[in-house]
């Protein structure tokens, strides 16, 4: 009786898991506060992901607890790393594809979705090879093998409805939902077979027995009508379904065979004797179903013996009527086997190797919170220094200090003396002629970085197209240009970016032109400044030059105080992620707008409350120093003259100098920053042209193989369940032999299909490209989208499906889980 099925495996290709999540890792957690190593977590996980994939072909009941330590690292890491980010080209063959010149059809996705999918089809499968190997003469491996095939069964049913979520895309035959549905029905009647096994070898009464084996023959009796489709001829092995078939008659016969026992004991001859000749006739027709003239033998010859003393008894003794089979009341069902949901974790000692990487979740909304307070910080900031620059040309504009420090009228100021001083020490002119040459070559490197990703994305382009007009319909994969329509936005974002550098570029140029000469008279020596500058008639002292000089103390006052303003805005920070953490474990969810408010109005609104105070107090302090500057020019005999012109040019001159300083070298860093982005977005070109390119040639030797072909492969074709194509990757035919994708040598810092481009789902909202986290390339000259952007705001990876829900069957997910 005891002859089980077990699913194969599907095989999967070796694939480099370490330069991608490395480079992951760095990428998305490189601003984190627990920035660490994980090069010792992701070579454990590499080996954890090949001893789990091989070590299943083993087929072991050991080898089920290493692959569920797999699928739990895979779901744990699924929740912490951006789907979008991590692109692996994970790459399984079909499980029952037997095709011509020993090929095998398989299925390339870059995306942890998939993988999970594969892995969990493996553990199903693995779980029916342990199950079907146990020993079923003894009660732990009845106990087993039934616990085992209803876990295995409700595997597949969750897969069935989860996977079309997953991949987005066609399938392998073996993860089709009509595979996996059928799997799952076998599955099942296979648990109710040992549950028969268990409740004979507990010597159950009989009637239980009966009714226990009337579910299997039912339950067989739907896996045959699955296993029966069409589209399934060809696929499964030759003897599966004649042993569904025979498995379904001879549960059947095994229903009246105990039925038969439970009427002899209630002396009901004639209706044993019509159970007991069905049964007969049901076990003959097991064994010729499944071809296997052993199946149920056992029964069969307990049936004949039987029924022939029965027989006997009735034809001495009993002379009892036989009723006709059909008019016997059908034997009642005992369902006992069950789809069990998927558990939280399978491993019994997992231990999660990335246990310090943050939750997606929470990451995204850190991120998001950064941007808040950026943009605040940096408006603020931003006040500031516009309100100095004001302040700045009001003074220079009256010569002061300068003009109430001229008491001689001969020697130089000492104020000025001090900014000839700084110039000198900064570099002088010499410094700002240097820095400024930098600039047009950081600026050509980042254009042509810029250029080089769209030459790379119309050479794709251009390949395709040609393609498609060669192979016309036959080419079925996605159009460029619909999944390089977002690196197309990014490109002209880039542009726009780099364009409004370039007029930052000319501003800055236009202001050391326009004080060129009075920055050159600041960076000479103190001779040379003392003869530059005219001589002058000296201040008197007065009322008014007394109450000018302490405005001027309390401007330099106000000065340092905004630096420390400043400061306190850039250095003031939040333990969000604590926050978030606790929201999250508490609610299921992050609320970060409102967290965010709250913690950034608690942080930043004192110090608001300062710059607007420092604004108010400017205000006043320069309509004292106008009042007072009036009084004292009509004091003062020497207005208007060369020497003071003089001066209030070099005062602009160094305000002017301290502004370029700063401008150029945050325009350095700009520039610097923003090729460190260019690049990595060049390298998530790069990987996406790698893998068309890849996808190319697969799709290619596909079409070269069918044309060669005279008829069908004996593969089956299952439809589209979403009735179209996918373009990320293709079901491809191989020729026998390790075949592999080779991971690009280059930084992964993206994805080969961008933004979760699926076939049947509508773009996500526009993610917009990184910026340079400088506070702007040229202080009064923001660049677009300063302090907006969130380079993790919540859109749907690959297909549009962050992760599968983690439970079977109408069981939902506690919120928040990742699988």
């Amino acid at each position: 009786m005891a002859e089980l099925i077990a699913i194969p495996l599907k095989k999967p290709s070796d694939v480099d898991v370490i330069k991608p999540l490395t480079n992951v890792i760095k990428s998305t957690y490189s601003n984190a506060s627990n920035q660490k190593d994980y090069t010792e977590a992701i070579a454990d996980f590499s080996k954890l992901r090949n001893n789990a994939l091989w070590r299943a072909f083993e087929k072991y009941e050991s080898s089920l607890e290493v692959i569920y330590s797999y699928y739990d690292q895979l779901y744990a890491l699924e929740g912490k790393i951006p789907a979008h980010e991590l692109q692996i080209p994970f790459k399984w063959k079909d499980a029952f594809d037997r095709t011509i010149f020993g090929g095998k059809l398989s299925l390339t996705i870059s995306t942890l979705a998939y993988e999970k999918v594969c892995v969990l089809f493996n553990i199903a499968a693995l779980q029916s090879s342990v199950a079907a190997a146990q020993s079923l003469d003894s009660d732990e491996g009845l106990k087993l093998a039934a616990k085992l095939f209803q876990q295995s069964a409700g595997i597949f049913n969750y897969l069935k409805s989860n996977v079309m979520m997953a991949i987005q895309q066609e399938p392998t035959p073996d993860i089709s939902p009509e595979t996996l549905g059928a799997l799952s029905a076998l599955m099942l009647a296979q648990a109710q077979e040992i549950f028969v096994y268990k409740a004979i070898h507990d010597t159950m009464k009989d009637g239980i027995i009966a009714k226990l084996a009337a579910q299997a023959e039912e339950l067989y009796a739907d896996a045959l009508k699955l296993f029966q489709k069409e589209i399934f001829r060809a696929f499964w092995d030759k003897e599966w379904v004649p042993l569904i078939a025979g498995k379904q008659a001879g549960y059947r016969a095994m229903t009246e065979f105990y039925q038969s026992l439970v009427c002899k004991n209630n002396k009901l001859i004639g209706e044993e004797i019509a159970r007991l000749e069905h049964a007969v006739e049901l076990f003959k027709a097991a064994q010729q179903r499944s071809n296997k003239s052993h199946l149920f033998q056992d029964y069969a010859n307990r049936a004949q013996r039987n029924l022939t003393e029965v027989k006997k008894d009735n034809n001495f003794i009993y002379h009892e009527r036989i009723p006709d089979i059909k008019s016997l009341e059908p034997v009642g069902k005992a369902s006992v086997a069950k789809l069990i949901p998927m558990p939280e974790v399978f491993s019994s000692n997992f231990k999660d190797l990335f246990a310090d990487l943050l939750p997606v979740s929470v990451h995204q909304a850190l991120s998001s919170y950064e941007v808040r307070r950026n943009e605040l910080v940096n408006s603020e900031i931003s006040k500031l220094r516009e309100m100095t620059q004001i302040l700045n040309g009001v003074l220079a504009s009256l010569n002061l200090p300068a003009a109430i420090e001229d008491t001689s009228g001969t020697e130089l100021p000492q104020s000025l003396l001090e900014k000839a001083q700084h110039v000198k020490d900064t570099g002088g002119i010499q410094a700002l002629e240097n820095s400024m040459k930098e600039l047009p070559d950081l600026l050509q490197r980042n254009k042509e970085l810029l250029d080089e990703c769209e030459r790379m994305l119309q050479e794709e382009r251009q390949s395709d197209d040609q393609l498609r007009e060669q192979f016309k319909e036959r080419w079925t994969r996605i159009p460029s240009s619909r999944l390089t329509e977002q690196f197309t936005i990014t490109l002209r974002k880039y542009r726009e970016i780099i364009n409004n550098a370039v007029s930052a570029d000319k501003v800055v140029r236009e202001k050391y032109e326009n004080h060129k000469e009075g920055m050159e008279i600041l960076s000479l020596s103190e001779n040379d400044l003392i003869n530059t500058v005219p001589t002058g008639s000296a201040v008197q002292e007065s009322h008014t030059v007394a109450q000018l000089r302490k405005l001027m103390e309390d401007i330099e006052t106000l000065k340092t105080e905004r630096d420390i303003i400043e400061s306190e805005l850039k250095c003031a920070t939040t333990d969000m992620k604590a926050t978030f953490l606790s929201a999250l474990a508490k609610d299921g969810g992050i609320d970060e707008p409102n967290l965010s408010v709250e913690s950034i109005g608690k942080t930043y609104g004192p110090l608001q409350k300062q710059v607007r105070d420092s604004i108010a107090r400017q205000e006043q302090l320069i309509a004292e120093i106008q009042k007072c500057h009036t009084a004292f020019t009509a004091e003062q005999s020497g207005s208007g003259s060369a020497r003071e012109m003089m001066l209030c040019k070099l005062a602009s001159a160094y305000d002017a100098f301290k502004e370029l300083k700063g401008n150029l070298n945050e325009g350095a860093k700009f520039y610097n920053d923003l090729t460190q982005l260019l690049v990595v977005f060049q390298n998530k070109i790069s990987d996406f042209c790698f893998a068309r390119k890849t996808e190319k040639e697969e799709l290619l030797k596909d079409l070269t193989t069918n044309l060669s072909h005279t008829g069908p492969t004996t593969t089956p074709s299952i439809p589209s369940h979403h009735g179209a194509t996918s373009g990320q990757s293709q079901l491809e035919t191989e020729q026998s032999g390790p075949s592999q994708l080779p991971y690009p040598t280059h930084y992964q810092g993206g994805m080969p299909v961008p933004y979760g481009a699926g076939p049947n789902t509508p773009y996500p909202a526009y993610m917009p490209p990184p910026m340079p986290t400088t506070y702007n390339p040229y202080a009064t000259m923001p660049y677009p989208a300063q302090g907006s952007y969130n380079p993790y705001q919540s859109i749907p990876p690959y297909g549009g499906y962050a992760t599968l829900p983690r439970y079977g069957g109408n069981q939902h997910p506690p919120q928040g889980h990742p699988f």
